[in-house]
């Protein structure tokens, strides 16, 4: 006499209460990523509209702000000196890229390989945008007299403002987890320090508008968004807690070991 077939197996609860499934889930927090994403955005797009159109009451601040600081640069020399070393020693690009690049080794060395990811992503992202936007716009750097430096290429956005913000974000939402609680104020004032110091000193030494500078920073703002959320999503989905920019991207890295082997089931 032949065997009844056996009883299939119920559809995962999912499938039968209608609740989304992981992969919907997913979708769903990309889907808010590319949304908060493009509301950060706004400042930066407003700002370009602005530059584009030659809006007169953003060119009479660009100007002013501009005669202002370079009057005051002509009569200290020796300021000019500091933020000369300050804008092309520690805060240039390159020595942003190369803090970031060094962070990139040593996640990798600590087998922290999202983060690291995470991380290169972003500075790439960064730089790859700037030089784009860069080339879009086209916008002539300031011509002041007796300029006190020089800089070649386009103007806006400012290439130091949103390496600066991009670079200090990276290596404070990474390394902030290794801060004891208490000391954690000063490296996001440092942070604050460099990222609006670096716009100072490219407006003051006669390199970039005003206008320049802040959109920098909004359109760095918006790049560390994109890659963050992203990142958030990401390690949602494979089983972490989510975190906030208080706890730094991944706290666990400050274990020896932040990521489990390959096909070690991670903790919820």
């Amino acid at each position: 006499m032949p065997r009844p077939p056996a009883p299939s197996a119920p559809p995962p609860a999912h499938r039968r209460y209608g609740s989304p499934g992981p992969d919907a889930r997913f979708g769903a927090r990309l889907l808010i990523t590319v949304a908060v994403t493009a509301l950060v955005s706004v400042p930066f797009a407003l700002a370009l509209v602005l530059v584009e159109s030659q809006w007169t009451p953003l060119l009479r601040l660009d100007r002013g702000t501009a005669g202002r600081l370079h009057a005051a640069a002509l009569e200290h020399p020796g300021w000019v000196r500091v933020l000369d070393f300050l804008t092309h020693v520690v805060w240039d690009p390159v020595t942003m890229r190369l803090l970031v690049a060094a962070l990139v080794v040593w996640l990798l060395v600590r087998r922290a390989l999202r983060l690291a990811l995470w991380a290169a992503v972003t500075a790439t992202a960064s730089g790859l945008l700037g030089l784009l936007v860069k080339a879009l716009v086209a916008r002539a750097r300031p011509h002041l007299p007796d300029p006190v430096s020089q800089a070649p290429g386009f103007s806006f956005p400012s290439g130091h403002a949103m390496t600066a913000t991009t670079s200090c974000a990276v290596l404070l939402l990474v390394l902030l987890p290794l801060v004891p609680r208490r000391w954690r104020p000063l490296p996001w004032a440092l942070a604050a320090v460099s990222v609006v110091g670096v716009g100072y000193t490219r407006v003051a030494l006669g390199v970039h508008w005003l206008s320049d500078v802040v959109a920098g920073w909004f359109l760095g703002l918006a790049v560390v968004t994109a890659t963050t959320l992203a990142f958030e999503a990401w390690r949602v989905d494979v089983g972490r807690a989510p975190t906030t920019p208080v706890q730094g991207l991944e706290p666990e890295i400050r274990s020896e070991h932040p990521e489990p082997p390959v096909g070690t089931p991670e903790r919820s």
